[in-house]
């Protein structure tokens, strides 16, 4: 079945503007456990994502992801290598240091949405200012809900929203410091089409329109088509990558990386 969105222009790569990188990765590796038995999760990254762009992550299960996306977000520490974001060393900083980075200069976006359900969805959307322990905006945040199309559900509780409401409240809360960078794991994940289609046009417009950068690791060809990127992982090392993205073209490179992989390993038995 061919795959199918509405197409969208998508810039080229040597139009951009020159400007600081919002990610860097050099030399990124990350081992979890010792000896034998030790797994190699990223292997290396080089990479550099530019300020103002949509870039997606795809690549078989297991092939480094989610470690990717942590490390790039300063959830996790690399075994080795640097991560900088907009220009400064992150991979340097305490634990304290790096949460009031992750408060005040990046945003996030779940596939579980993680909203307080005590709190309403105005509350949750301040909920970064008042952990950054700033003085919350609550003209912002209702502007915010008003450019996800939710400008009067600001009282109502998250378990009062569908899915797709609940995650255009997640987006909302990671716009509401402001952030230099966005990162999303699997924000399509748990909606249904129309929902997902409506979320990844928010995040195309924070790119577009609000000049944010956005990463997001998906497993979905659709979802990645919206980037104007895509990076392929596998076995914790960069296979390739895609520029103005259509559904059939990244699916069928998802379907050759998979494809590659079990090869391999039924070679390797």
């Amino acid at each position: 079945m061919q795959l199918r969105r509405s197409p969208r222009p998508h810039p080229e790569p040597e139009r951009r503007p020159a400007s600081r990188p919002a990610v860097e990765l050099r030399q990124v590796r990350r081992c979890y456990g010792r000896g034998p038995g030790a797994v190699q999760a990223l292997r290396g990254i080089d990479l550099v994502l530019a300020s103002g762009s949509f870039t997606a992550v795809m690549g078989p299960s297991g092939s480094g992801k989610s470690t990717f996306l942590q490390c790039a977000a300063g959830l996790d520490r690399p075994t080795g290598g640097q991560v900088l974001l907009g220009g400064e060393e992150i991979t340097r900083l305490n634990e304290n240091q790096l949460t009031r980075l992750r408060r005040s200069r990046i945003g996030f976006v779940f596939q579980s949405f993680n909203l307080l359900p005590s709190l309403t969805v105005q509350e949750n959307v301040l909920l970064p200012q008042r952990l950054a322990g700033v003085r919350r905006d609550r003209r912002q945040a209702q502007e915010l809900l008003a450019r996800v199309g939710l400008p009067e559900h600001g009282r109502r509780r998250p378990g009062q929203l569908s899915g797709g409401q609940q995650q255009r409240v997640a987006i909302a809360r990671a716009l509401i410091t402001r952030p230099e960078v966005v990162f999303a794991d699997e924000p399509t994940g748990a909606l249904d089409t129309t929902s997902a289609r409506e979320v990844l046009g928010l995040l195309r417009g924070v790119v577009d329109s609000m000049g944010a950068t956005v990463v997001m690791v998906t497993h979905d060809p659709v979802a990645a088509s919206h980037a104007d990127r895509v990076l392929f992982l596998a076995d914790g090392s960069l296979a390739g990558e895609l520029w103005r993205p259509d559904p059939q073209t990244v699916a069928d490179r998802m379907a050759a990386l998979t494809s590659a992989g079990r090869y391999a390993t039924g070679a390797a038995a």
